[in-house]
């Protein structure tokens, strides 16, 4: 049985989009539709169930979801195995988005050179997600901005970064007073769907700003692209996740105290792969 194609219907499976799981494994939706088809005929069973846009699992493809992740996983251990000698086989890391091109480069430039035979596999999604893909065991561990909720009890989570929040504007309106640019600068809010953007509403709404938004986003780089633009201020995390360009925007404190965002990595207590991932989060405290 071909590992990809359980891969392609684990992505579905997650994603509950074609078009998304095609996205992510960069290949086209007819190619992963083809997959699953040849899985279901090899199996003798329908995995998905197509509702519009929307697919769903069979009962038949959940029951063989959580052993179908064993098979990958497995398969890539081996690959690992094969290729760098490497006993613990593949590190498999999750990381929110923005930390993709930030935190993690950071992270694995020291990491890699410290452990040459280790392969790493990386994988994105939401900070609550990537928690509870390290609880169910199906990644080592994770970058994540830290949830409001409880980590499972088979999880661990250690702080990296604490991230106050601050107001940034294109470089001209240095010197100028945070709360005055919330309020006659057209504003670039972060979405308030996220935890970020949560944050940044708890503290207008503690200090009775109405901003004039102008853009509502869920992507900090997103963001600070924009500021660099001229096309508006923000109140964003002061984040490591944003490289300030000397010319391109100033950041500017706020007067009140602020909510704080912390980053942390979190990791299964029961990972195979534990002496690595506690190396990792040493190496992470002293990086981030």
């Amino acid at each position: 049985m071909n590992t990809e194609y359980l891969e392609s219907f684990a992505k579905v499976v997650e994603c509950r989009s074609l078009a998304e799981a095609a996205r992510r494994l960069h290949l086209t939706s007819g190619a992963v539709a083809a997959r699953i088809r040849i899985l279901e005929s090899e199996l003798a069973a329908t995995l998905v169930r197509r509702s519009g846009q929307t697919i769903t699992p069979t009962e038949a493809g959940m029951r063989i979801y959580d052993r179908a992740k064993e098979l990958i996983q497995s398969a890539r251990d081996l690959q690992a195995i094969a290729s760098s000698g490497a006993p613990e086989g593949e590190l498999q890391l999750g990381a929110f988005p923005s930390a993709l091109t930030t935190h993690v480069p950071v992270l694995l430039e020291g990491f890699c050179a410290r452990h040459p035979d280790l392969s790493i596999y990386i994988a994105y999604d939401a900070s609550a997600e990537l928690c509870r893909r390290v609880h169910m065991g199906q990644l080592d561990a994770a970058v994540v901005i830290e949830p409001t909720f409880a980590i499972h009890k088979n999880c661990n989570l250690h702080t990296l970064q604490e991230e106050p929040l601050i107001v940034i504007a294109p470089a001209h309106m240095a010197g100028r007073d945070a709360h005055d640019l919330l309020l006659h600068e057209p504003f670039i809010r972060y979405d308030r769907l996220a935890h970020s953007g949560q944050l940044v509403d708890r503290y207008l709404k503690d200090n009775a700003l109405v901003p004039r938004q102008r853009v509502e986003v869920d992507s900090l780089l997103t963001i600070v692209s924009l500021v660099e633009r001229g096309v508006g201020v923000s109140l964003v995390p002061d984040s490591f996740s944003i490289w300030y360009k000397a010319d391109g925007l100033v950041k500017i404190p706020l007067p009140e105290r602020t909510p704080i965002r912390r980053i942390g990595m979190i990791w299964g207590r029961h990972s195979p792969r534990l002496s690595v991932v506690q190396a990792l989060v040493e190496h992470a405290s002293q990086a981030l």
